[in-house]
């Protein structure tokens, strides 16, 4: 009980900080990694997802393509946070994403962290996952075959030689890509395209489809811009409190997906 009223008193705290007034809140074990640990899924297929196989010029003959979704068919109650390209790198998201435990996933372009890796290294150690959103930010959607997979492959070697691990998650930029990007990711090793259902705006969440309110399963982008609207930390408040809202945790993206994705690749 003492622990659980320490980490509840750290997000009033970060609440406080943030929005400038104390509000009542839950416990946070409800939005951090112990309370999405206490919670398990499986990603068993994508809606509208595309299937099938690599077999087409430029891919590998017998390498499943892989599931593209924007949420995740779960009951649980829960909700994914991922952040792109690796602008923002204020070190107070790292102190927030350790006391609160959040277990987020970072998609990084390589051209756009640049030197800034020992950042999301120091966001590794405290629980972050570091996936892909390729070398150079570029728009997949009607490349050749060989741009793509440079791409892809390129940040997947990239991230291997920063964290010693290759990511199984790859995010297009823009949301945008054809089947030969599913292909090109398919050789890459990759176990599933994600791309979201909401997205924080400088105006609030904002929804590509469905329901305009955050539901289980919901994968949740935003993107770090510090140029543009709040800061990445306080955005993420807002989802937070969103999410608590309507009653749901934060859960770790790769877990939910691993198991039904490693079903029989390499």
């Amino acid at each position: 009980m003492r622990k659980r009223g320490l980490v509840a008193g750290v997000l009033l705290a970060t609440l406080t900080l943030v929005s400038g007034c104390a509000q009542s809140v839950d416990p946070i074990e409800r939005l951090g990694k112990k309370a999405a640990e206490r919670v398990h899924g499986s990603y068993p297929g994508s809606p509208g997802g595309t299937t099938g196989r690599a077999g087409s010029p430029g891919g590998t003959t017998g390498i499943p393509l892989p599931p593209v979704l924007d949420r995740v068919p779960t009951t649980d109650p829960v909700v994914f946070l991922t952040y792109d390209d690796g602008a923002e790198r204020d070190p107070r998201f790292i102190d927030m994403v350790r006391e609160l435990r959040l277990p987020v996933s970072m998609f990084l372009t390589d051209s756009v962290v640049g030197p800034g890796y020992g950042h999301f290294a120091r966001l590794r150690s405290v629980g972050a996952d570091i996936q892909n959103h390729t070398l150079h930010h570029a728009a997949l959607r009607g490349l050749p075959y060989a741009g793509q997979r440079a791409e892809i492959c390129g940040q997947q070697d990239k991230l291997k030689a920063r964290f010693g691990h290759r990511p199984r998650l790859f995010r297009p930029p823009y949301g945008t890509y054809d089947r030969t990007t599913l292909r090109a990711a398919a050789d890459c090793g990759v176990a599933a395209v994600v791309l979201w259902r909401a997205v924080m705006t400088p105006a609030g969440l904002a929804y590509t489809h469905g329901s305009h309110r955050l539901l289980p399963g919901d994968i949740v982008a935003m993107d770090s811009d510090e140029t543009a609207g709040p800061a990445l930390r306080e955005r993420t408040v807002r989802v937070l409190r969103e999410a608590q809202e309507r009653g749901l945790t934060v859960g770790r993206l790769e877990d939910y997906l691993q198991r039904a994705t490693s079903r029989g690749r390499p």
